[in-house]
Order: C-alpha cells, then sequence, then structure tokens
C-alpha cells in the first residue's frame, strides 16, 4: 500500500490517505515500528557519557554557541537527513538517531490541540478549541493548555526511556490552530478559536505559554501555531485544499489573517507550520514573502518551520510551481521551511538538499543555518541536559487524567457552553419540576461524536454522553435511537418517535454535527442540519402534546435552526461544541445550575446567520460580507451572543484620557453589577469604530475582552487597557494610527445589538491625537516588557490617581466641551447622551 500511495500524484494519494486515518494523513501510534533498532534513543547515565566533552552538552554555555558546535559536528547527509523527517508515519519519521555523537532520535509530530491527541495509550480530554474559545477566557485557555503540555512531557518522558518514536509521541506540539473562521461550511472551524483575530491572538498567546510552561530555561513542550497562512477553506467544496489559491488583498491579509500569527510569535512559539494551500499564486511552504519577509524579517522570528503534511510534495504535485525534488526542496528551504513532514513518502522532497546544493541552487550555509533552530528546540526541551537539571524531564505518568485534570475538563466544558434561548426561565431546571422526561436524537448517547476531531484516546469509563448526564437528576428519562448512522441521520426511524416523546412533560432533543459531518478533510456543503435532523425535530414538535423542549446542539460551526428559534415549543436552545469526555457531567451542573461556573456565560466566538444567502462563496477570499468586522445583514445570532441565569448592569465608564496620541493606549475603568439572583460569570466585550468610514478599517472591532466572576449584588470595577495597536491599520504597505474621532463601547454582547442581551452597552468616543506609522513588532515588546515589569497582578489592580488634569480640545471640529475625564452613566447608551464630567 505504502509502495502504491508513493507513486500516486500527491492529491490522489492524500485522499487514499484520509480514508484511512482521521489525523492529517497521520497512519498510526504504533509500538512496534520498522527497523526499530535505528530509532531506538541512545539512552545513557551522564556520568558514563563518552561525549560529556563536546560543547554542546556544556550547560554552561550560551544556547547559540551549544547549538552552533552541534551543528558544526554534523555532515551535510546528516543534516539532510534530520531536516526529512518531520515524523509522521512509518516512513515520515522520526528523525534517525546520530550515535557518533550520541544524539538520539526525535519525533516532531505531536497533536496537542486540547488534550495530547491520537497518540497510543489515554489522556484527558477537554472541549475542543472552538468550545475553548467560546469560553471568552484567556485563563481556561492557559489552564487546559498547562495540563495538555503536563501530560504530553509526561507521556513523552515515558516514550523516551522505553525507546519509542513513533508518531504523535513527541514533545513537539502541532498546536495552535488560530486560523480565522471565516466560512461556517469550512471543515476545520472546530479547530480555531473561532473569526476574531483579536481575541485569536489574544487565545493563541495564553496557549503558547502554558503548553510552553513557566520556565525560563527550559521549556514543557513546544509550541507550534498552524496553518500559516490565509488557510480557512475550502477542504473538498467546492475543490481540494492541496491545489487551492487563495486569492487575498494586502489590506484583509494583514488585517485578518496575519495579526493572531504575529501574537503567536510575540509570545514564544518555537514553530509554525505553513499550510497546504497558495497565497497569490505561490505555495505557502515556498513563500518567501510569508516565512522569510513577514514572519522572520518583520516579526523577528527565531523558530522552525514545519510543513504541513505532504505540503512540501504538493508545491509540484498539485500546485504545479516547480517541476522535480530539486527544485522543490530548494524554493522551501530558500524561502524558510526548515523542516519536511512528508506524506509519509519513503523519500521525502528533503532528501534532495544535497543535490540542490550541488547544483548551487542552495548554499551549506543556509542549510546549516536552517538546521539550527530544529536542535535549538531540542535543546530548550532539555535533551541534552541532566535529566535533574530540567523540571519538565520529572514529569510522569501520574500526571495523565489526573483528578485535578478530570475537574479542570469538566470547569472548561461548562464555561464553554453558550445558552441561546431561554424562552420562560425554564433554565435551571429543579429537581421535581418535571417527571415524565425524554430524550432523543443521535447527539444524545454519542460517545465518539461529542469529542469532535483530534481527541484524545479514551477509556469510556472517564466519558458522559448527555444521556449520562441526564440519568443523575431523571433516572427514568426515555431513550432510543432514531438516527441509525448517527449524526449523518440518513437512516431515520421516524416511526420510533411518537413512542419516545409522547405523554412526556419534558422532551431534549440532542442534535449537531461531530467528525462525522465536519472535520478535516471534510466541508459541508451548507449551514442545515445534517440528513433528517430537522424533520427529527419537527416530529418531536409534532408528537409531544405540551411538552417543554429543549434542543441541544453539539457542533462547530453555525447551523440554521432559525425555526427553532422562533418556535415557541421550543423553549431553550443551547450550544454546547463538542465538549468531550464531560459532557454529561458539565452538562447536568449548568442545565441545573449546580455550583461554580454553573450560570452560563458562554458566548458564540462566530456569527450564525440567518440564511445561507448572506454567505459568500468559499473560494472568495474577500473578507467583505463575512464576520461581525465586515457583515452588512441581520444574523440569526450575533459574535459575542450569550445568555445567563442573571442580570449584569454596567453603570459607570470612565476614560483616563479623552485625547490620545497616536499609538498610545487608551485606559479606563468600567464598572459592572450582577443585578440578578444568582452567581456569575460575565464576558465584558470592549469594541471600537473609526468614525471615519473612507479608512480601510472594520466595521467594528473588538479590542478588549475579559471573562469575570461577580457574585449576585456585588459590583466589579475594571481597570481596562485598549492598546495603540487596536486602532492601527493597514494601508500603502505600513500600519498607521491616524488623527481622528474614535468610538468605544463596552458592555456585554455586542456587535450590532439588534438582538441583544439584557445587560446593557455604555459608549463614548476619544480622539487620537496626530498621525503615526506604527512599528507593530517594536510596540508589542514594548507593551510586553512593560507588563512584565509591572507585574500581572500590579497592572490589575492599578488605583489611578484623582489628579486628573483639563485640557482644550485639539481643534474646534472635534466634539464639544471635551475635557481629560469621561464618565457615561448607567442610561447613557449612544454616543448622543453621553455625559462628560
Amino acid at each position: 500500500m505504502r509502495t502504491v500511495l508513493s507513486r500516486l500524484p500527491c492529491c490522489i494519494s492524500f485522499l487514499i490517505l484520509a480514508l484511512c486515518t482521521s489525523n492529517n494523513g497521520v497512519v498510526g501510534s504504533r509500538l512496534s515500528r520498522r527497523h526499530h533498532d535505528t530509532v531506538r534513543h541512545m539512552s545513557m547515565e551522564v556520568e558514563d557519557s563518552p561525549f560529556d566533552d563536546f560543547p554542546f552538552r556544556n550547560t554552561s554555555l550560551p544556547w547559540d554557541e551549544r547549538v552552533d558546535d552541534l551543528v558544526s559536528r554534523l555532515t551535510l547527509q546528516e543534516v539532510m537527513v534530520q531536516m526529512s523527517r518531520g515524523g509522521a508515519g512509518d516512513f515520515g519519521g522520526p528523525a534517525p538517531a546520530i550515535p557518533r555523537l550520541g544524539i538520539g532520535a526525535y519525533n516532531w509530530d505531536t497533536e496537542c490541540l486540547r488534550g495530547d491527541a491520537g497518540a497510543v495509550e489515554n489522556a484527558t480530554g477537554f472541549p475542543q478549541a472552538i468550545g475553548l474559545a467560546a469560553t471568552f477566557s484567556p485563563d481556561i485557555i492557559m489552564s487546559v493548555a498547562t495540563a495538555t503540555g503536563q501530560e504530553v512531557r509526561a507521556k513523552h518522558n515515558d516514550f523516551v526511556k522505553r525507546g519509542i518514536f513513533a508518531t504523535h509521541t513527541s514533545a513537539s506540539c502541532f498546536s495552535p490552530v488560530i486560523n480565522i473562521m471565516r466560512d461556517p461550511r469550512w471543515g476545520r472551524n472546530q479547530e480555531t478559536y473561532g473569526e476574531d483575530p483579536f481575541m485569536t491572538g489574544v487565545l493563541a498567546q495564553n496557549f503558547v505559554r502554558g503548553i510552553q510552561g513557566p520556565g525560563t530555561q527550559y521549556i514543557m513542550t513546544s509550541a507550534g501555531c498552524k496553518h500559516f497562512d490565509a488557510y480557512a477553506g475550502p477542504e473538498n467544496i467546492p475543490v481540494t485544499r492541496f491545489v487551492f489559491d487563495a486569492q487575498v488583498s494586502d489590506t484583509d491579509w494583514r488585517m485578518t489573517f496575519l495579526p493572531a500569527f504575529k501574537k503567536c510569535v510575540q509570545a514564544g512559539t518555537y514553530s509554525i507550520m505553513c499550510s497546504y494551500n497558495s497565497v497569490n499564486g505561490v505555495p505557502a511552504c515556498a513563500s518567501k514573502q510569508l516565512l522569510t519577509d513577514i514572519l522572520r524579517t518583520e516579526w523577528n522570528f527565531k523558530g522552525y518551520v514545519v510543513s504541513d503534511q505532504g505540503a512540501v510534495e504538493c508545491v509540484g504535485g498539485t500546485h504545479k510551481y516547480l517541476n522535480d525534488s530539486v527544485d522543490i526542496a530548494a524554493a522551501c528551504v530558500n524561502a524558510g521551511t526548515n523542516l519536511e513532514l512528508s506524506g509519509n513518502q519513503p523519500t521525502p522532497v528533503y532528501m534532495s538538499i544535497l543535490d540542490a546544493i550541488d547544483q548551487g541552487k542552495l548554499t551549506e550555509e543556509l542549510v546549516r543555518e536552517r538546521v539550527k533552530p530544529l536542535f535549538y528546540t531540542r535543546m530548550r526541551l532539555g535533551e541534552f541536559d541532566p535529566e535533574e537539571d530540567n523540571p519538565y524531564a520529572q514529569l510522569s505518568m501520574d500526571q495523565i487524567e489526573s483528578a485535578e485534570h478530570q475537574v479542570l475538563a469538566v470547569t472548561a466544558a461548562m464555561k464553554s457552553f453558550v445558552l441561546l434561548k431561554n424562552q420562560g426561565g425554564i433554565l435551571p431546571l429543579k429537581k421535581g419540576d418535571f417527571s415524565k422526561v425524554a430524550i432523543i436524537g443521535p447527539m444524545a448517547d454519542n460517545a465518539q461524536q461529542i469529542f469532535g476531531d483530534y481527541a484524545p484516546n479514551q477509556d469510556r469509563s472517564f466519558t458522559q454522553t448527555p444521556l449520562d448526564g441526564l440519568r443523575s437528576l431523571y433516572p427514568d428519562i426515555k431513550y432510543a435511537k432514531v438516527c441509525n448512522d448517527g449524526t449523518p441521520c440518513t437512516e431515520y426511524n421516524k416511526g420510533a418517535v411518537p413512542d419516545i416523546v409522547s405523554d412526556k412533560e419534558l422532551v431534549f432533543v440532542a442534535l449537531g454535527t461531530g467528525q462525522a459531518v465536519e472535520r478535516e478533510g471534510n466541508d459541508r456543503p451548507d449551514v442545515e442540519l445534517a440528513g433528517q435532523q430537522k424533520q427529527l425535530l419537527l416530529d418531536v414538535l409534532d408528537n409531544s402534546g405540551s411538552a417543554q423542549i429543549i434542543l441541544l446542539l453539539f457542533s462547530a460551526s453555525p447551523l440554521n435552526i432559525t425555526f427553532a428559534d422562533e418556535s415557541d415549543r421550543v423553549a431553550a436552545i443551547m450550544e454546547c461544541f463538542f465538549p468531550a469526555q464531560a459532557t454529561g457531567e458539565a452538562l447536568y451542573n449548568v442545565l441545573t445550575n449546580n455550583g461554580q461556573y454553573s450560570s452560563p456565560a458562554g458566548r458564540l466566538p462566530s456569527t450564525w446567520p440567518l440564511a445561507s444567502s448572506q454567505i459568500p462563496p468559499m473560494v472568495n477570499y474577500s473578507m467583505e460580507g463575512r464576520t461581525y468586522r465586515y457583515f452588512k445583514g441581520d444574523p440569526l445570532y450575533p459574535f459575542g451572543y450569550g445568555l445567563s441565569y442573571t442580570q449584569f448592569v454596567y453603570s459607570t465608564m470612565t476614560l483616563r484620557w479623552v485625547n490620545v496620541n497616536a499609538g498610545g493606549d487608551l485606559e479606563l475603568q468600567l464598572a459592572v453589577t450582577n443585578v440578578g439572583p444568582v452567581d456569575g460569570d460575565e464576558v465584558v466585550q470592549c469594541y471600537i469604530s473609526w468614525a471615519d468610514t473612507t479608512l480601510p478599517v472594520p466595521q467594528l472591532q473588538l479590542a478588549y475582552f475579559t471573562r469575570v466572576f461577580i457574585p449576585s449584588q456585588q459590583t466589579r470595577m475594571l481597570s481596562i487597557t485598549i492598546s495603540g495597536e487596536s486602532m492601527a491599520f493597514w494601508r500603502d504597505g505600513q500600519w498607521l494610527v491616524e488623527d481622528g474621532v474614535m468610538y468605544l463601547y463596552c458592555g456585554g454582547q455586542q456587535p450590532n445589538q439588534k438582538r441583544k442581551v439584557p445587560s446593557n452597552v455604555l459608549s463614548t468616543y476619544f480622539y487620537i491625537v496626530g498621525s503615526k506609522v506604527m512599528n507593530m513588532w517594536l510596540q508589542s515588546l514594548e507593551r510586553a516588557v512593560a507588563a512584565y515589569g509591572r507585574g500581572r497582578a500590579a497592572a490589575k489592580e492599578e488605583q489611578w490617581t484623582s489628579a486628573w488634569h483639563h485640557t482644550t480640545p485639539k481643534s474646534s471640529s472635534g466634539p464639544p466641551q471635551w475635557k481629560q475625564r469621561v464618565r457615561i452613566g448607567p442610561s447613557h447608551d449612544s454616543i448622543d447622551s453621553m455625559k462628560v464630567t
């Protein structure tokens, strides 16, 4: 099979491989491997090592000196092989041992999206990434990433001790996925953090810091942000990703598709993965503009670039950009791709590197520079140092599915649920309110599909389905399968519905997608419920008398449920995404308001369209009409939307300065009160917009968000910074901040506010004084250094003095009577009614 595959064109071989695996072309995680003796790690006691005299093992030397020494000892043949073996499958990796230097084998291929995915043996399964994004909580992202990193590293340590270097045994992660969710039909939306570049960047930074660990000398695992860049569909509809060329305007590229990757680099990620597609005619892994000019020159990235699996092969095989392996290897190495993750090929493209050097298409100096970040990463993981010096080398298998991680899985799932409808306050449920209860639908008891794609292996004993969770509340709940083929629901037993739901007082309908409907390699043709799922819900309505209906949705992407939203019979709707192992327990807690975090506070990380006609063609990469930032119509549910069991009021918003120097930050304080009867979290969202609508800017831009716990009848004061970077836009090849008026809106859920949650929104304006060309990298670096110097806690709790200084407006054309302190009262929801003190 492998021999045949290696002879087929790239696109055909990938289609076949996709049928054999659900994980990015990986052919399996087997402990027994071919030629095992050639990949066994060279395990030895440091004091007995004959290699101690090598400077690269001298821990007192600077990292760069150690790496330079190691690479100088490699032959060009060894360098080529190290760059060719990215780690997937029996032939794709690992990078082999170099016995003469005491260097062991290393596998580069591990998926850490929200748990140790794909590896043999179990790991804690946290909610899928899109659900984590719905928490609007950087802290949850950090916690889940930290727990995932601990388990990945613990298993890696164990694998190395056993001499196992199979796929998904590495300490180097191909995570997080930070592509922008620009189209609701894209199959990989579930792996992303939603549609907003600002929020994606913030969450990506927290993931990177969590999974790499807080250490300053060693890292726990190495993060890898993907897929760089302008990769956000299609997978297979209407064309395959292996041939697709994304035509992207410079403005959209810079303001939508690149920002989150820059934040990832600033957070210190060790790698970036280049994507399958071409961007403006050039395959991403062969793009010097992407991988050198932007990534390394502009952003000062020092890590390594790894290809998506088979992406280097596709430069010639499907994109037809170049004709032979020598030219492809030369183009990708020159562009900046350090490591080839082949399509499990016996002879990867990068095995032509020596020929490219001989033909003058590559230089030995550049090739040696390209391999250095690979060994630098392994060095920072502690591979060449005494184990006792590295705290992460001490992580053991007791980390796996620990009690602490099980609790975190439940908490993360609870925080991810988004309450979309709660007619008559039917939720939270109370014991005794209903006695005759049923649950129906393809996600009611589907232990596989509630995980989504790239999930860790799980023992069923750790997993609770919706049915499992509801049995804790309704021991006699009735259930029977009606979609015999699961979420595709093409084999629908309509006749079974009346027996399940008739004479019931309460019926839960659990619908959704799962990886059977949306996943890598599989786009959706539309946003409709799959198969006969809509008919199933209609049949429940027709056969359940006056029963209350609660609709539970398990999907990554928006679904057309307009009919359910408008139906008086459907009392509540909750989007649960893919909560993974803790689904049942988390669902029980939130439905009954049981314990901390049980009042729902998840918010939609993407816009839910009202109709399919609102969605531009998948292959159109213009952002016009996409996401809340550029969408002109009325959505079913807006970005940031989500209900609660309590209610919040924003009472005052005080700007520290109204006149902000171009490039400077806007600082403010905000008071939020929980006026309802239930303790709960609130997601505070602040957006900005530009008064000058002729500028190449979005109509609205998220500039700050946080999730805060506020007890009932208590007020929380927040100190907020809107960064100067958020006010910049891309024009004529540079980032600019221009003189003029900007508007600020802070409150609970926004964009557009036609459909809104009960909490209010405060608004005001501020004035940018002067214009400035921004050095975005320098600005971010200075901000990070300043924040570190202040200390995180001090920065959060910083108290402003009362020495506010009044100034005159910059010009008479600006808003009248400006002063340097602005306070907005609780009833002031528009700029026209703003109160200036």
